[in-house]
């Protein structure tokens, strides 16, 4: 459990940094859906830990590798947290409204490529190849005030295991070379 003490004082300490670039972030200039995103967010954080998860970062961004021009490709993570002894990539979705689609509707296969390339690269670097993990989606509805004043409550559903790397993987990982 050493290299967890180690990993977390890390975060921490970039948890420090992107707390002080978030606050100069929030301010009036911030555009609306970013800041819906933000609060989605927050709240998907704290409904995690009242459901059991250990939160261990949020917004981790690290780079992924590059592009054919030779540009650093950079992907964020929304939330690693631990359930229990699983290591969980959660990414976070927020909406008004889910009349044209639910929020987790937006994590497509782009989006999940995406964070499976970004956590397969976390793992490398913090040695966890043989943690179990799995991908989550925690679907947050924030409905906007009614034409009364009257607030209605948001609604957040945690989707544990929404995908998983398979769809990934090169078949030439998912078989051995006698196979073929």
């Amino acid at each position: 459990m050493r290299w967890l003490e180690s990993a977390t004082g890390i975060f921490k300490r970039q948890a420090g940094e992107a707390k002080k670039a978030r606050i100069a972030e929030d301010d009036d200039e911030t555009a609306p859906h970013l800041a819906l995103g933000r609060r989605g967010e927050r709240m998907a954080m704290k409904f995690l830990e009242r459901t059991g998860y250990r939160i261990v970062a949020s917004n981790f961004r690290l780079a992924v590798g590059r592009n054919t021009r030779g540009q650093v490709i950079h992907n964020e993570i929304d939330i690693v947290a631990y359930e229990g002894v699983t290591l969980c990539f959660v990414e976070v979705k927020t909406r008004q409204s889910d009349v044209f689609a639910l929020p987790e509707s937006n994590v497509d296969r782009r989006k999940q490529r995406q964070i499976t390339r970004a956590a397969r690269v976390y793992r490398r670097m913090f040695n966890l190849r043989a943690v179990p993990f799995r991908y989550d989606v925690v679907s947050v509805l924030l409905p906007p005030a009614q034409a009364d004043g009257s607030v209605v409550p948001p609604q957040l559903r945690l989707l544990r295991g929404f995908w998983t790397e398979e769809h990934f993987r090169k078949r030439r990982w998912l078989h051995s070379p006698a196979d073929y």
